[in-house]
């Protein structure tokens, strides 16, 4: 078995497949107007429309409803992360809400916690120790 991808479902596929484009710098590759994906090395990141529920199940998804899971991404430099996403064009304009500035985590991870355009947790984090390096050698 093979973990593919975390899929978000959204009622606006551009604005959030704008907001993780700038936040990780990886270009989405769209399917139709309904459904993009922003691959990395490692993980895959699915989003798509309300509307491509109901192909599963109707209802069995809802938008910006989310609140027990946290999408995480290794990032050579949290801290430059955070002022891309503080930068011009950041902020309440672009749905982006600081959670909590970096900060160096006791398992060694220096990490950015930030809420995407639809409420979702996010956390972008860098290994600062030799053991936290060391775990995500790539």
């Amino acid at each position: 078995m093979n973990f593919v991808s975390t899929r978000i479902i959204t009622g606006d596929v551009a604005r959030l497949v704008a907001f993780y484009e700038k936040a990780t710098g990886a270009s989405a590759a769209w399917a139709t107007e309904d459904f993009a994906e922003l691959a990395t090395a490692t993980a895959t990141l699915a989003i798509g429309s309300v509307r491509t529920v109901a192909l599963f199940a109707p209802g069995a998804a809802r938008p910006a409803d989310n609140r027990s899971v946290i999408i995480e991404f290794l990032v050579d430099h949290v801290d430059d992360v955070h002022a891309n996403l503080s930068g011009a064009g950041a902020g309440a304009d672009s749905g982006v809400e600081v959670v909590a500035e970096p900060t160096t985590m006791p398992w060694g991870n220096r990490s950015l916690l930030v809420r995407d355009p639809d409420g979702n947790l996010v956390n972008f984090f860098t290994p600062v120790t030799a053991a936290a390096r060391e775990k995500y050698a790539r």
